[in-house]
């Protein structure tokens, strides 16, 4: 990547009326202050439908949109709801978090009613995408149908027969959920519509987009109930093996994620044709691509299903570069970034440097007075990405109220921070002026915020990925402000 900077904050994240970010006026707006701000990306969480927990990073399928970023003043302007209809959906535009229960509870009955007007309209369009999706729609869009059907249990306690994907089954539920899995499938539509019109507006205005690439998928998700053989599953599509990450310093269990694993044998008979398709998909949404715990495509933790911790786990080895030579034979020109975090060895770091993509440095990380960090901006190559902090860590300004008072002394005297720049900024300094082509912020960290803002506390379900951006944050004159630490450092677009 060319020498720029950019920011992190997710689309849900954004003001808006109707509860939640979306792809509306707002997001066109943001766009216009990173333009101003002289920022070249703006990086996005995983943007697939979510479900229980609300989790970016637990989705439904790798390659839908998620509905709730569908934006309902857009489609108000296109006759599909009217303003009366909105109107109950009306949430407080400042209002600090996402209320995930109330939208699951409403948002689809507003979603029935556009889809009830316009399931007749542009027919030969949402023909046209149907036949361009096909590999993955139809099975998503049945998937949801029967999630609906059968009280939203997961796939995995369905009957066996549709569990199965006994033919006889499929046909069954296929007739029988025609038009609710015909509402899914136009919620698809439109998603996308919105997404390509958002999108070439932000290419206009120079912005790029960053997509993140969870290296798992749900277990509860189209991708595995359609896809059965590229999986580490029992004859009853139950899994064997799940996935996580062993016990470490700061998890005396480690982390029990729950995903079910890979079968990379069965993948690499196809030339990683799924995963592949997968990325592909990915191409359609964003710029550049950040593939997520990158080191389990060297090797990966995995623990037998139904352990309670992911202490009693076992190292398997990944695909390694056998994978990352296909993808680079695919997509040559794509740039993507190694999320080479977490526990770390020579073979890790090997892959890494074998692929030739950026890995990824957090300030945060940077800061232990106990023992040298490769995490000191001056100890960076140019090509990776410096980072303030990701969306699993707290704020800036909550780092440094939290951090051990030896390690903010030690941030203190290497950034030479002061009370008049402000502690954030002063790290913002320390990312913006280091050598790595790259540079992201949160935008929690532009805004000063605390560590109650931060997006994410790893192991933890119920109060993650609510923050939002109050209106007007993201003023001219922050966008100004911004834009004087681009340039000074180079990285202007």
């Amino acid at each position: 990547m060319e020498r720029s900077s950019g920011i992190l904050m997710h689309i849900s994240s954004l003001p808006n009326r109707f509860g939640i970010g979306a792809l509306g006026r707002e997001a066109y707006a943001y766009v216009d202050f990173l333009a101003r701000a002289g920022q070249r990306y703006w990086q996005l969480l995983p943007m697939g439908p979510t479900g229980y927990g609300d989790s970016p990073y637990q989705l439904f399928s790798s390659f839908a949109g998620n509905p709730y970023f569908i934006d309902i003043g857009l489609l108000i302007e296109e006759g599909l709801l009217t303003e009366d209809e909105a109107r109950p959906h009306l949430c407080p535009v400042d209002a600090d978090g996402v209320d995930y229960g109330g939208l699951h509870a409403r948002r689809f009955g507003l979603l029935r009613l556009a889809f009830q007007r316009g399931r007749h309209r542009e027919e030969a369009a949402q023909a046209a995408f149907a036949k361009e999706n096909a590999a993955w729609m139809a099975d998503y869009a049945l998937f949801m149908a029967l999630k609906a059907h059968f009280g939203m249990a997961p796939f995995t306690e369905w009957p066996a027969d549709i569990r199965m994907r006994e033919a006889g089954a499929l046909d069954y539920y296929r007739g029988l959920l025609s038009e609710e899995a015909a509402f899914y499938a136009y919620t698809q539509y439109l998603f996308f519509r919105q997404w390509r019109a958002f999108r070439a507006y932000a290419q206009a205005q120079g912005v790029r987009l960053i997509g993140d690439l969870p290296i798992y998928v749900a277990l509860d998700s189209a991708d595995v109930w359609a896809r059965p053989d590229i999986f580490q599953l029992g004859e009853d599509r139950r899994p064997l093996w799940v996935s996580g990450v062993p016990p470490d310093y700061f998890t005396a269990d480690g982390q029990l994620w729950g995903n079910p694993v890979y079968d990379w044998e069965a993948l690499a008979k196809s030339d990683y044709g799924w995963w592949l398709d997968r990325i592909r998909g990915a191409t359609r949404l964003y710029d550049a691509l950040r593939i997520d715990h990158f080191r389990g495509l060297e090797s990966y933790w995995r623990v037998k299903a139904g352990e309670s911790t992911a202490r009693d786990g076992e190292w398997a080895k990944g695909p390694g570069l056998d994978f990352i030579k296909a993808v680079q034979r695919e997509f040559p020109a794509l740039p993507i970034i190694a999320e080479d975090l977490g526990y770390l060895t020579p073979e890790v770091h090997q892959l890494v440097a074998d692929s030739g993509y950026p890995g990824m440095k957090v300030l945060q990380f940077a800061f232990d007075a106990r023992e040298p960090s490769g995490y000191l901006p001056h100890a960076y190559p140019r090509n990776c990405v410096c980072y303030t902090g990701t969306h699993d860590n707290t704020t800036a300004a909550g780092w440094f109220s939290e951090a051990a008072r030896e390690d903010v002394a030690f941030a203190r005297r290497y950034l030479n921070l002061n009370e008049k720049e402000g502690f954030a900024w002063g790290l913002i300094r320390g990312g913006m002026s280091s050598v790595a082509d790259l540079f992201i912020a949160q935008m929690q960290d532009y805004l000063g915020l605390p560590a109650a803002a931060r997006m994410n506390i790893p192991g933890t379900i119920g109060d993650n990925w609510r923050w939002r951006m109050r209106p007007g944050a993201a003023s001219p004159a922050l966008a100004d402000k911004i834009a004087v630490y681009t340039k000074m450092y180079g990285r202007c677009k």
